[in-house]
């Protein structure tokens, strides 16, 4: 497997968030997630997306951090907001989630964020069985969802001594 940084307009990047979009409506059986990105949120330093691709170079998992600072939705600064996390379904139990964020989360840790926040929901038992093994844990709601009731958000210190 190889994991590539790429732009979130990527033709790969686009497909792949086309997919997770999908399974958000199959899970909660409304439009998708609502909350707005931009490209721009993306770029480093404030941010990447990567994707990882198999050995016949098909895009397979996806997962990118966004830089997120106090702005009264939650967030504190210094954190790096996760999102679209999301493996193919023919490549799922294999590790792609858990490399990808391990990938992630060393970018975050090199940029200075001082904290991996995450927003997820109750429809995703595995999402949210892979952070909690990961060291994630319940924080302070934040985000477009935080006044849902099947609204999870998690977070995980990325540096010794930080706040949850």
């Amino acid at each position: 497997m190889n994991i590539r940084r790429v732009p979130f307009d990527h033709p790969d990047a686009v497909k792949l968030n086309d997919a997770v979009q999908d399974e958000y409506h199959v899970r909660y059986g409304d439009g998708g997630d609502a909350t707005e990105l931009d490209t721009s949120d993306f770029e480093p330093p404030r941010g990447v997306y990567l994707i990882a691709y198999d050995e016949q170079d098909r895009p397979v998992a996806t997962g990118g951090w966004r830089s997120q600072d106090e702005n009264g939705e939650g967030n504190e600064n210094g954190d790096a907001e996760l999102k679209r996390m999301y493996v193919i379904e023919e490549m799922r139990g294999r590790g792609l989630a858990r490399r990808v964020l391990a990938a992630l989360e060393d970018d975050a840790r090199a940029a200075g964020r001082i904290r991996m926040v995450l927003e997820t929901g109750d429809k995703q038992p595995e999402a949210i069985a892979l952070y909690a093994s990961s060291g994630y844990e319940p924080c302070v709601k934040f985000g477009y969802y935080r006044h849902y009731e099947s609204s999870r958000c998690l977070a995980k210190p990325l540096k010794n001594g930080s706040p949850l």
